[in-house]
């Protein structure tokens, strides 16, 4: 007989204790559930506004490497077509010097032309 009775107290105290923890996840669950949910965190003005302002001088900066490299590709073409005329004028046994320095020029502005195009 005692064993039987200590078997029902100990199921009794089992079932209490399930119940009791079901009780205090529901409890649990009332808290999360009844607690607002914050709102997504806004960006800050002035973050924005400075985000804004790097994006504009990165634009002009941009633009204005562009027309850069628009004027040392027309001073190429003019140079090159330059060089072509001094060419054609010279002889295979007479070189002048103003050939040499045209061809120089060149080379630096083509140099710089290609620094400018990888964003140097």
């Amino acid at each position: 007989m005692t064993s039987k009775l200590i078997a029902c107290i100990v199921i009794t105290l089992l079932m209490l204790g399930i119940t009791s923890t079901a009780a205090q996840q529901d409890d649990v669950l009332r808290i999360v559930v009844q607690q607002p949910i914050p709102p997504m965190s806004q960006p800050h003005p002035e973050d924005e506004a400075r985000r804004k302002m790097e994006r504009d001088l990165a634009k002009k900066a941009n633009e204005e490497r562009h027309a850069a490299l628009k004027r040392d590709a027309d001073k190429l073409l003019r140079l090159s077509t330059e060089l072509k005329a001094f060419v054609d004028k010279s002889n295979e046994n007479m070189l002048s010097l103003d050939v040499i320095k045209k061809a120089e020029e060149i080379e630096k502005l083509a140099h710089s032309v290609r620094e400018k195009m990888k964003g140097n």
